[in-house]
């Protein structure tokens, strides 16, 4: 009997610290720098699939990062940016619309769907999340979800964070007593299992390290803070008095220094895609009872 996979379990990001994510989101002018990398990177990966979308849904676009990257890949293709809030669903509508004196502004304004409002099921060739998922409360239904929006023979590509990401600021905070530095990211063994879970075929999962350095502590809490903060359900409930900021500040001075003297961190990089297959059509198989009685009788010696 073969094995029913085990969707993910959820990341434990608060909601609430989720929302406020988002929200400061809405105000900034660009995408993290780190996400606009990994959409290139992602992008990349797009060159073994062969086929040619013509609808394309950017999943919580204004965050990714990923919008230049889609429109030189895939010209011809409509690109449908979903976003979770109305304020991104706004700024992804500026960003995508073309400059005044483009022809293509003639052709109308662009896709620009909120998450509760989108179209019907089946309607996209490629579904693509670049450093989305783990802000998902629940990653197997989003999944799902993705599943149903896709055309047979369309796919998912997606990018996301891994467990890694932030280890070493993770000892540090353990060590120090603190809460942790950042909520869990889902292992990409986990999230491959929750692909076949929603239905999807042929997931491939990837992943790869990445080592950023700033010229010091407040750099790199700043670069931070613009991929999202601190969203776990475990974090200080306040904030830190100036005594204990100064030594957290301090202590990542002193220790996560590299040996060119910059402050560095890993980030672990999770890629996956995979296909939705055509539906398991049930077959209907007709015997007579003369045959299955021949089939059950005891056949005689020769």
């Amino acid at each position: 009997m073969s094995s029913v996979p085990v969707p993910a379990p959820p990341p434990s990001a608060v909601p609430s610290a989720v929302e406020a994510h988002l929200r400061r989101a809405a105000r900034a002018d660009v995408a993290p720098w780190l996400h606009v990398e990994v959409a290139r990177r992602m992008a990349q990966r797009l060159e073994v699939v062969r086929a040619q979308p013509a609808v394309v849904i950017d999943w919580w676009a204004a965050l990714g990062g990923g919008g230049e990257a889609l429109r030189a890949r895939y010209p011809k293709a409509r690109i449908e940016a979903v976003e979770p809030t109305a304020a991104l669903a706004a700024r992804s509508a500026r960003a995508a619309a073309p400059p005044w004196w483009s022809p293509s502004r003639w052709r109308g304004a662009p896709v620009v769907w909120r998450e509760d409002g989108l179209p019907g099921d089946g309607h996209a060739q490629l579904l693509w999340s670049n450093m989305m998922l783990h802000w998902s409360a629940a990653p197997h239904e989003l999944f799902a979800r993705w599943q149903r929006l896709l055309a047979v023979d369309g796919f998912v590509m997606f990018s996301c964070f891994g467990p890694d990401t932030l280890k070493e600021l993770q000892a540090l905070y353990r060590r120090l007593g603190e809460p942790p530095a950042a909520h869990a990211f889902i292992d990409m063994h986990d999230l491959g299992d929750a692909l076949l879970a929603a239905g999807f075929a042929d997931p491939v999962m990837d992943m790869e390290s990445l080592r950023l350095t700033w010229s010091d502590a407040a750099a790199a809490l700043a670069e931070l803070r613009t991929l999202g903060g601190n969203a776990s359900a475990r974090r200080s409930a306040g904030l830190r008095t100036p005594r204990r900021q100064r030594r957290l500040v301090q202590e990542i001075e002193d220790g996560l220094r590299d040996v060119d003297g910059r402050v560095g961190l890993s980030f672990e990089i999770v890629y996956g895609h995979a296909f939705k297959p055509p539906p398991r059509v049930r077959g209907e198989t007709r015997v007579s009872v003369d045959a299955l009685r021949a089939t059950a009788r005891p056949s005689g010696p020769a």
